[in-house]
């Protein structure tokens, strides 16, 4: 099952790579769209939703009979009080009491048992709707592609997918089934007041639409204060996540203190924003508490006269101070109601903004799985610029390249010439412009992203690791892998004998995001985990940048049996890494300006010869000496 639609406002698909992800929800209008669409989704638990909607009806009109029943028994026990004649009619008298006293312990029983059904069936609605859209949305924040995730922060994200998607859950409860409740209680109660006694039945109800206007009016002011709660408590969840998630830079730089200051600011306005919320609640509750008491003050004064005239019986009189008292917490409910369709339609945009994108990175219509045959990658003239919305200028022009298996190409290049853009676009996390990347002849456009996947593995510049197992962590691409599998894998990247040096060997936990792990032994862990996979294209995105030069040498030694059958790209700023390469590609402002291997280059003696030149100062001589002796 899915809530996700693929048409915008206008009827189009609303592509990923079009749409800023830091937009704002106007929460001054009520979407009735997407109340409907979050009331589809209740209704598709059919027999759920009609047990709720039926007991919340039941419930009410039990609920009624209360009044009713209190109102007969005071004319009852004034009877008796009045004294009987003769034994017999004060027998009868009292059966009867006796009999509507059971009534009213039966219509309370059974309101009480429908109202708990009601409350049970609705909760389970709401609980199974936030585990459809939570699955809905996560499913959706794998899909959508990098040029998306670019811009989006995690903490707004995370945000969405636990408040709105709670905020969305609750409408079954505080909205759907309260409506059908309310509607009984007050239909029901104005209808037997006013047919009682006109004039003391628009007395009774008398509080019931200023009260409920009053509580529209509250609620609607305590949603607004409520989003921008919301928004100070995402900036502190985003502060909180940025400072646990560089804590190293903030003890490095003693910068406890100013993120304190940061932290506390913030939380300063959060507490003023609740200190809002508290004085507009008390005020209107005050408000509303002397409206009623005034409408039963008049009733009161009223309806005792009309008890004294003989227009009304005392057990009327009380009939109407029953319904007075039953209808207080109802007709305050009203703005609650408001509250959840205000709640509903703002949180419900917010995610449905999320789950009707379509990503712009996925599989075409008719996509085949990609065929490997010699495992050759192809740039063709290829052209590539960031989706305008990003203003990022970075581009790349009329580059051609080709890689096969037993060969290793070189990327080096100044910063922002474009070097990590050719990766991204080899795994297709981006499309390009114009022209075309081809893996044996077929347009990896053309082709299953899962598949390409497989054959094009990418080691990141910056290694991620999970809060896991080492063991788990190199078995992430394949969790089928043996454990010769691993160790061999994590042997070539120069891993292995770190690992046994362990207490608990591969099942230490690296910590989050590998903490525990130097930023060396992350990235040969992340190399590792790519060797592991069986594909034809493997790229090392400058993924030794933190590995020392002879740990380096090392690597590429026992790499060299595994790179026979796959094609190997080297994207890095230090020569000594790729300065073996078959061919090397110098990139500058997203073009291809020299190109051949370390010795052609060096003699060519432009922008290349220019790096060598300047990386083999002599700090920096015995390493580069040292890589050119190796190979």
């Amino acid at each position: 099952m899915t809530t996700t639609t693929t048409s915008g406002t206008n009827g189009q698909p609303r592509l990923d790579s079009k749409v800023d992800p830091n937009y704002r929800i106007d929460v001054s209008n009520v979407d009735t769209r997407v109340l409907w669409r979050i009331t589809a989704i209740a209704f598709s638990h059919h027999w759920r939703m009609a047990l709720a909607i039926c007991a919340a009806i039941l419930a009410g009109i039990f609920q009624l009979f209360v009044p009713q029943f209190v109102g007969q028994a005071v004319d009852q026990v004034q009877g008796l009080l009045a004294g009987a004649v003769d034994g017999d009619a004060r027998e009868t008298a009292r059966d009867a009491l006796f009999r509507t006293a059971s009534l009213l312990m039966g219509a309370s029983v059974l309101r009480g048992l429908f109202t708990m059904v009601q409350n049970y069936q609705g909760e389970a609605v709401g609980q199974l709707i936030g585990y459809r859209l939570r699955l809905d949305y996560y499913r959706k924040l794998q899909t959508l592609s990098f040029s998306w995730h670019d811009r989006v922060h995690s903490g707004d994200l995370m945000t969405r997918g636990i408040l709105d998607i709670e905020g969305m859950r609750l409408w079954v409860d505080t909205g759907i089934l309260r409506l059908f409740l309310l509607t009984v209680l007050i239909g029901g109660g104005a209808f037997i007041l006013i047919d009682i006694d006109l004039t003391l039945g628009l007395l009774a109800l008398s509080f019931v639409p200023v009260v409920g206007i009053r509580a529209s009016i509250a609620r609607i002011k305590l949603r607004a204060s409520w989003l921008r709660l919301q928004d100070k408590l995402s900036d502190l969840t985003k502060v909180m996540e940025e400072n646990l998630g560089g804590i190293r830079v903030v003890r490095a730089f003693a910068a406890q203190a100013f993120e304190m200051l940061r932290f506390d600011r913030i939380s300063k306005e959060a507490v003023a924003i609740a200190h809002e919320r508290i004085l507009l609640f008390v005020r209107n509750t005050t408000q509303m508490t002397f409206i009623y008491y005034g409408a039963t003050t008049l009733v009161l004064w009223v309806g005792g006269h009309k008890v004294l005239d003989g227009d009304i019986t005392l057990g009327q009189f009380a009939e109407f101070l029953a319904f007075m008292a039953i209808l207080q917490m109802p007709v305050r409910q009203i703005g609650w109601m408001i509250n959840s369709i205000a709640r509903a339609s703002t949180c419900g945009g917010r995610l449905f903004a999320v789950l009707d994108l379509v990503p712009s990175i996925a599989d075409r219509p008719g996509a085949k799985p990609l065929e490997i045959t010699q495992g050759v990658l192809r740039f063709e003239n290829v052209d590539f610029q960031y989706p305008a919305w990003t203003h990022d200028q970075r581009t790349l022009s009329g580059i051609n390249l080709e890689a096969r298996p037993g060969k290793t190409i070189g990327i080096v290049g100044p910063p922002g010439s474009g070097k990590s853009t050719v990766a991204h676009l080899m795994g297709r996390y981006y499309d390009v412009t114009s022209g075309q990347i081809t893996i044996d002849g077929q347009d990896i456009r053309d082709v299953k992203l899962a598949s390409l996947r497989g054959a094009v593995s990418i080691v990141q510049q910056q290694p991620f690791l999970f809060t896991s197992s080492i063991n788990h962590n190199l078995a992430y691409g394949d969790p089928w892998a043996g454990r010769s599998s691993i160790q061999r894998s994590a042997a070539a990247a120069q891993l292995h004998n770190y690992i046994k040096q362990l207490p608990t060997g591969y099942r230490t936990l690296v910590g989050e995001r590998g903490v525990s792990l130097s930023g060396g032994q992350r990235q040969r862990l992340s190399i590792a985990r790519s060797v592991m996979l069986d594909s034809a294209v493997l790229i090392l995105d400058d993924s030794t940048a933190a590995v020392d030069a002879a740990t380096e040498q090392r690597i590429r030694a026992a790499l060299k049996d595994l790179v026979k059958k796959r094609a190997v790209i080297i994207i890095a700023h230090r020569l000594s890494s790729l300065m073996h390469a078959d061919e090397i590609v110098f990139l500058d402002e997203g073009r291809i300006v020299e190109r051949g291997s370390h010795d052609e280059l060096i003699a060519l003696g432009g922008r290349y010869r220019e790096l060598y030149d300047l990386q083999s100062s002599p700090a920096d001589t015995r390493p580069l000496r040292e890589a050119a002796a190796e190979d």
